[in-house]
């Protein structure tokens, strides 16, 4: 038989594990793959790993738990509940049949590691290879490990009997070939299996289904199987092997029907299979077969390797020689490139066939394996993916395509090296022309002849913009010579460092040609904006010259309304002058600027300064006089204006003394304070008047001292106006007096009546006899008298006021009648409504106090007449725990009755009042008073007598219990003191005694105060139960013998323990300090693990009072070590060396009890933070939690509106999840340092961490694309929305269209215009149309889920749209040939009408009798010429047309025409007559023109007067300078002149011609 192992060997590698081993590679190795392609494949293939160890997990529990099952057990997870070793050893008992060792108990580290070698070690003694496994890894949870532990078991136990024979009967194949061919030979000759393997062979489930059916016919109906139903397949015969043959199914249907099943699996439950019908059948003849199968097998397979690797040789051959002809660096000249199209052509002639042959010789090796596979029944043998023949026939395809691009690529490298030659033979050649252009026009830009006046400067600059514009139109030549170079460099030219210098050489010196020309075009301006100042400042001179004459006038006004005329337009001159002051200070300010800098000057700066002084001293002159002007000006206008105050104010006041002499203050208030208002506005009005008056003298005071003009009527209007001022002032004094003291009086009379008018109606309300029905009518009416005493307090205040008010009137109004009678009657009322208001207090509370005693009393009697019920029907109860609950209710009775005895309290006291009153039911009030009382104390009375019944039987339970307690406890104390009778004297048995005896006085002592308690209880019992004293008295007795037989054993052993009293407390000592220290280790080593935050932060409370309690035992330590020291000194008994050993183990405990609280508390510390890590991690879960179903709920909306809503709110949804990020990964980043710092809980910490971390990364990527979805959903909703609102257009407009009343000739022309309106309105929308489908077209390209939706939306509006057009058409049709009828008509009038009017206008021969009236008529004659040309088109068009109108409208036509042409020849005729006038006139003032400059500027050239001193030369030459500058306009002059003279003469030719 095959040993455990070969078949590890064998089977104990996973399929992956050279895939694990090629990703356990080094790094070096690594490094060395770099494509894109190896990198994907080393992804996916570790994906794959993952999920088969995901599978091999869940098959391996499932296999486990089927055997565990025998013994009751169970497993969840593989890896955490192998990690303590006792499922193992069950696992290996239940297997083997053998008894393992005993695990050990405990869940520390330790425990698991001893419990899982055990099972190891019985492995080894199995003759089962683990290589490199120990039991460390088992425990950490090795997955791996784990896996490869359970498959190795599952080797020896399930599949080692597994073995095929030869003929010869020696071992051949291993098991699993052997479990292989078992299959294949189960499942053959059923249609569509072929089991090659234990992966992709079962995928389908119809080998599983044969395989059960092969021995089992009866439980599969094969033929209904389909091999395309592999799921149903798999469910089917899983179902069958559980529930029909017992079989546990291992896997699951999504488990085999993946892409690549995992084989371990699928042979575990294939075992199971082999297991079970292997007790049906013998397969000895069945192994002989399989041998020769095997060896055919093996022949086969090495020709399956052979071509494999040559396959794989021709396959990278292939790989690389396509890298190397894609490849399209090729050489940057034209003899390399030619260089590299010969070795092209060598490796097509040269390496290629032997490659070719050896493709061929591939195919008939393939062939030849599937040959022999077909004869043996086998399924033929098809190579991997990228071997296939096709495969290497698309490799060789693409090599051959490789070849034919790289021949291309090469031979168009060749044609562009030929081109880029071309090139710059061209560029050369456009060089040479650009530079030799360039330097030519350097020269001619580096002159400067601008002229000395402004028309030469203009000139000048005429000329350069001229340069200008021919330089920058050969810019262009320039940029395509650059355009020329870029595209050599852009092609990689060899030899484009020389063409790239000579570029650049051609832009340096257009570079250097556009600055020579910027910089001339800057001094031209500059010299150009000299000129123009010089100009601006001669104008500014003679304006100021204009001005000063007006400023000159001694007209100063006659009074105030012409003075403000005078300044009014002085304003406005000043207005002018300061505008010109700025224009002066721009001139200067301007010109100044040329003076500064040492750059180009256009001019001579000294004479730019003369010009600049002489214009500054002219404005300043102007301003002098104009600030004079001014200053007069005001003088007058406040002398008027002063006359013009004091007589406004003079006739104001003698209006307001004749308004306020009148004495009418008023008849009533409502008068007085009408007149006070308007006294107040008069106030008003006269202070403001004050004030400005003040003013006013102000001024005129300051007049008079300046000795102005007019002074001393200022002076006699100032002292007339005051005085009068002064009476009025004095008159508003006297009438406020007076209506202030008859508001007050008026007032005091309205205060009176409406204090009156309430204490009437006080007194009317406080009269009636209305006390209340009921309590709580009596109570709401006292509420409402409270608040009416309040108010009546208040009215008090008012009177006082009055009367105060009344003390301060006049003297006249103090002691008139009508004042001191109110008052008197008002003391009265008020004396009467406060005796009626006491009186009404008094009956309302009788009421209240009435309404209380009878109604409390019956409430009171109804309660204690139930509880009197109650009490006599109570029954006494017999047992000891209803007597308690009777008990416990007469203790809820004292409650309520302290309740009812404070009812009773305030029953007793409104009675007492109502009758100390005198009230009239006083009598009938008493009864129910005394009744009340008497009630009660009967009532206390009763419940006294039956609480006490309670109380006493409880008493007689109570003692009962009591003596049996303390007989059983007296007996068993007795019991311990007889025990120690027969120890011995000596230290052992005085240990032994102290230890029995220990604590025992302090019972005895508790024992003592128990029994003379029961004593006196029994006496007070025998007493107050006279029928139960013989009972009583027996149970007393009896604890009093009891009690004196435990004294008595008690006094024997006091005589012997009296003598070792030191070592007695030594010992006792002792051994209370050793039992709190043992209690205490427990406490420490607790094993208790919180479950929660509370629990932690409690366990770790707790550990902390352990902490303080170890402290506080500190000094008993020191204490019973010292004495044990001084016990055992100088002793040697053996007894006294086993109290030192003992002392020993006390320090010993000591020192441990420390350490195992550190560890302790710092195992608590990790929990308490594993906690707070578990509390934060379930708030992140909570919220991970509402994120993941807000996500998974959120469903595209249907409309724009909800859409736009939808985007909305999940913007806050993203805002929410932003928020909440720390509250996230705050629990990660806590996780993270607890495991950092070695947390008992790393491994779930991990976990959670990397839970948390991946919903928060899926959520995020979850959030992003329900975010695109959304957007995406918007565009869409926005695009239908569009579509409808076009589609509603289009609808309407629709209508529209199908109007066919045009058949009418009224409101033709009405219709045709709305017609063309809306055809405009039609091509207007049409770009709506066309945004739509772009925006449509546009969607599908971006989002193709779309398409469908989207193209259909388009689609009907295109129809829609194509029937719009059509309808549009054909009314435009027939609408333009009913108006061009109705046209022509009109036409044919509005052309005569027009023609008449030319023809009127036409007939005039008026030459013009000067220049200015000729070109009026020649621009007349122009707009004649534009409507004939106009006219002349609608004929055209109007003839153009098909008449309609039959033989009257064509000769209406040739009418028209006929005087169209007719109308031609005066026209030009007319304009002929008029040009030759405005020639004639033109020569005549260029004439004159001429003439009239000549005469002004001759005196001047022939004066022979050059000054007498400098000034006068300086003025000589600067009018030269000016005639200088005129010198163009004289050249300018000439010209015209010149020009004037050959008008003439041609004027005078035409003249003589006609």
């Amino acid at each position: 038989m095959t040993s455990a192992t070969e078949f590890e060997n064998v089977g104990n590698q996973p399929p992956y594990s050279r895939i694990n081993a090629r990703w356990d590679a080094p790094d070096d190795e690594l490094d060395n793959d770099n494509s894109s392609a190896r990198l994907f494949e080393r992804s996916r293939i570790k994906a794959l790993a993952d999920e088969r160890e995901v599978v091999q997990k869940k098959t391996f529990t499932k296999w486990v738990n089927s055997h565990l099952a025998r013994v009751s057990c169970r497993i969840t997870d593989l890896y955490k509940d192998l990690r303590d070793g006792r499922m193992l050893i069950k696992l290996l008992e239940v297997l083997s049949g053998e008894m393992l060792p005993k695990p050990t108990k405990g869940k520390m580290r330790i425990h698991c590691l001893e419990n899982v070698d055990k099972a190891l070690q019985f492995l080894k003694e199995q003759r089962v290879h683990l290589e490199n496994m120990g039991s460390h890894d088992i425990v950490d949870g090795n997955h791996r490990l784990v896996l490869g532990l359970i498959w190795t078991i599952i080797l020896r136990f399930q599949i080692q009997d597994i073995v095929v024979q030869t003929q010869e009967g020696r071992e051949t194949r291993s098991a699993k070939d052997a479990l292989l061919l078992w299959c294949q030979m189960k499942t053959a000759g059923y249609p569509h299996v072929n089991v090659t393997n234990f992966t992709s062979s079962w995928k389908d489930g119809l080998a599983f289904n044969a395989l059960i059916h092969k021995h089992r016919p009866d439980l599969i109906d094969f033929d209904k199987l389909k091999d395309s139903n592999a799921r149903h397949n798999l469910e089917h015969a899983f179902n069958v092997a559980e529930r029909q043959l017992g079989i546990i199914p291992l896997l699951d249907p999504e488990d085999v029907f993946t892409e690549n099943p995992d084989e371990k699996s699928i042979i575990t439950y294939v075992v199971a299979f082999y297991h079970y019908f292997s007790k049906m059948k013998v397969l000895a003849v069945e192994g002989k077969r399989v041998g020769k199968v095997i060896d055919h097998a093996i022949e086969t397979e090495k020709m399956i390797e052979k071509y494999s690797g040559l396959a794989s040789d021709l396959l990278t051959w292939i790989e690389q020689t396509i890298t190397v002809l894609n490849s399209r660096k090729f050489a940057n000249s034209l003899t390399g490139v030619q260089q590299q199209l010969q070795a092209f052509s060598t490796y097509r002639t040269v390496e290629k066939p032997p490659k070719f042959q050896e493709k061929g010789n591939l195919e008939v090796l393939l062939f030849t394996i599937q040959s022999r596979m077909r004869a043996n029944n086998q399924k033929v043998y098809t190579p991997h993916d990228g071997k296939l023949v096709s495969d290497i026939n698309r490799a060789w395809e693409s090599l051959e395509e490789a070849e034919y691009r790289r021949e291309l690529a090469l031979r168009n490298e060749l044609i562009r090296q030929e081109k880029l030659e071309q090139l710059a033979r061209r560029f050369d050649r456009k060089a040479a022309m650009r530079e030799t252009w360039l330097s030519e026009n350097q020269r001619l830009v580096a002159q400067d002849n601008f002229g000395y006046d402004l028309a030469a400067v203009e000139a000048a600059k005429k000329k350069h913009e001229a340069i200008e514009t021919d330089t920058a139109a050969y810019e262009e030549r320039v940029r395509a010579l650059e355009d020329l170079a870029q595209e050599l460099e852009k092609e990689n030219y060899h030899d484009q460092k020389r063409i790239t210098a000579r570029k650049d050489n051609i832009l340096r010196l257009w570079s250097y040609l556009q600055e020579l020309l910027q910089s001339r075009r800057q001094r031209l301006e500059t010299t150009l904006a000299l000129q123009k100042l010089f100009q601006d400042m001669l104008h500014s001179i003679d304006w100021m010259d204009e001005i000063k004459a007006h400023l000159l006038s001694a007209e100063f006004g006659k009074h105030l309304l012409e003075v403000e005329d005078l300044l009014q337009k002085h304003k406005l001159m000043e207005a002018d002058i300061a505008i010109q002051g700025d224009k002066v200070k721009a001139i200067t300010a301007a010109t100044l600027k040329f003076t500064e800098g040492k750059g180009y000057q256009p001019c001579d700066p000294q004479v730019i300064q003369d010009r600049i002084s002489h214009l500054e001293q002219c404005f300043e002159e102007l301003s002098n006089m104009a600030a004079g002007r001014k200053a007069q000006l005001e003088q007058s206008k406040r002398l008027w204006k002063f006359f013009w105050e004091m007589d406004e104010a003079e006739s104001w006041i003698k209006e307001k003394e004749q308004i306020y002499s009148s004495l009418d203050y008023g008849k009533d208030l409502t008068s007085v304070l009408i007149l006070q208002r308007k006294h107040k506005a008069f106030e008003d009005e006269l202070r403001g008047l004050d004030a400005h008056l003040e003013q006013i003298f102000q001024e005129a005071h300051g007049m008079v001292a300046r000795k102005q003009f007019g002074h001393p009527q200022i002076e006699a209007r100032i002292k007339e106006v005051s005085a009068q001022w002064d009476q009025l002032k004095d008159l508003a004094a006297f009438c406020k007096k007076n209506l202030q003291d008859a508001e007050n009086f008026f007032q005091f009379q309205g205060d009176a009546d409406d204090l009156k008018a309430w204490l009437q109606d006080a007194h009317r309300l406080l009269s009636g006899e209305d006390v209340g029905q009921d309590e709580g009518a009596t109570r709401a009416l006292g509420k409402k008298h409270k608040d009416f005493l309040e108010e009546l307090e208040e009215s008090r205040g008012v009177m006082e006021h009055l009367e105060q008010q009344a003390q301060g009137f006049p003297e006249e109004f103090r002691d008139s009648p009508d004042v001191t009678h109110r008052l008197q009657a008002l003391r009265e009322l008020y004396q009467q409504v406060v005796a009626q208001a006491d009186l009404r207090q008094q009956r309302l509370q009788e009421a209240l106090d009435l309404y209380t005693v009878f109604g409390e009393t019956d409430a009171c009697e109804l309660w204690m007449g139930e509880k009197e019920k109650w009490l006599a029907e109570m029954e006494m109860p017999d047992t000891l725990e209803d007597l308690e609950v009777v008990q416990h209710r007469f203790d809820i009775l004292d409650q309520e009755m302290k309740t009812l005895m404070t009812q009773i309290d305030g029953v007793n006291l409104a009675a007492n009042s109502l009758v100390e009153s005198g009230h009239p039911r006083s009598r009938e009030v008493k009864q129910y008073q005394d009744h009340l009382n008497t009630r009660w104390q009967a009532f206390q009375t009763l419940v006294s007598e039956r609480r006490e019944a309670v109380d006493s039987a409880l008493r007689v339970h109570n003692y009962c219990v009591d003596c049996e307690e303390t007989s059983k406890w007296i007996t068993d104390k007795t019991k311990v003191v007889e025990s120690t009778k027969d120890l011995g004297r000596d230290l052992a048995g005085i240990i032994a005694i102290q230890r029995k005896l220990s604590g025992l006085e302090r019972d005895v002592a508790a024992i003592q105060a128990r029994v003379d308690a029961l004593e006196r209880e029994s006496q007070q019992l025998m007493d107050s139960h006279p029928e139960q004293k013989e009972d009583i008295g027996q149970r007393q007795k009896h604890l009093e013998e009891l009690w004196q037989g435990l004294q008595q054993s008690l006094q024997g052993q006091e005589d012997l323990l009296g003598e070792v009293s030191q070592l007695q407390a030594f010992l006792q000592d002792l051994d209370d300090f050793q039992a709190w220290l043992s209690i205490t280790q427990k406490a420490v080593a607790s094993e208790d693990m919180p479950e929660s935050l509370p629990e932690a932060e409690q366990l770790l409370q707790q550990h902390a009072g352990i902490k303080d309690e170890i402290d506080g035992h500190q000094d008993s330590y020191q204490r019973v070590k010292e004495s044990g020291e001084k016990v055992i000194q100088g002793q040697t008994d053996p007894e006294y060396l086993l109290l030192g050993q003992r002392l020993e183990g006390l320090d010993t405990g000591w020192n441990a009890l420390g350490r195992m609280w550190e560890s302790r508390s710092h195992t608590l510390a990790q929990c308490l933070g594993f906690q707070e890590f578990q509390k934060d991690a379930k708030q992140a879960e909570a919220i991970l939690s509402n994120q993941e179903y807000t996500l998974a709920h959120l469903e595209p909306p249907d409309s724009l509106e909800a859409a736009e809503a939808g985007i909305r709110k999940f913007e806050d949804f993203l805002g929410s999840m932003e928020n909440n990020r720390d509250k996230v990964l705050s629990p990660v980043d806590s996780g993270n340092k607890l495991v950092a710092e070695g947390n008992l809980y790393s491994d779930k910490i991990k976990e959670k961490v990397q839970l948390i971390e991946d919903r928060h990364r899926k959520n995020n990527e979850k959030a992003q694309e329900a975010s695109v979805l959304l957007r995406d959903n918007l565009e869409l909703q926005n695009f239908l929305q569009n579509c409808q609102e076009l589609t509603l257009w289009i609808n309407d407009k629709l209508l529209t269209s199908q109007d066919v009343s045009y058949d009418e000739a009224r409101n033709l022309h009405n219709k045709w215009l709305k017609h063309q309106a809306f055809v405009a309105e039609l091509a207007s929308h049409e770009g709506w149309l066309e945004n739509i489908d772009a925006e449509g077209k546009q969607l599908m390209d971006e989002k193709p889920q779309f398409t469908a939706l989207v193209s259909q939306k388009l689609e009907a509006l295109h129809r829609l749209w194509d029937e719009l057009q059509a309808t549009t058409k054909e009314k435009t049709q027939h609408l333009s040939a009913a108006r061009s009828s109705d046209l022509r008509l009109q036409t044919h009038a509005d052309l005569n009408k027009w023609i008449s009017a030319m023809e009127d206008q036409l007939r005039s021969d008026d030459p013009g009798k000067d220049l200015t009236s000729v070109n009026r008529m020649l621009a007349k004659l122009k707009r004649v010429e534009d409507q004939v040309n106009v006219r002349k088109e609608e004929l055209g068009e109007l003839f153009a047309q098909v008449p309609s109108m039959g033989e009257e409208g064509g000769d209406a036509d040739l009418s028209i025409e006929k005087r169209f042409l007719d109308l031609l020849e005066p026209l030009g005729r007319r304009k002929k007559q008029l040009e030759s006038s405005r020639a004639k006139l033109q020569i005549s003032r260029d004439l004159e023109d001429e003439t009239l400059w000549v005469e002004e500027r001759l005196p001047l050239a022939q004066s022979a007067d050059y000054g007498t001193n400098l000034q006068t030369v300086q003025l000589f030459m600067k009018k030269n300078q000016e005639s200088s500058s005129a010198e163009a306009q004289e050249d300018r002059g000439q010209s015209r002149a010149q020009a004037a003279r050959s008008g003439g003469a041609v004027f005078n030719s035409g003249s003589a011609t006609e």
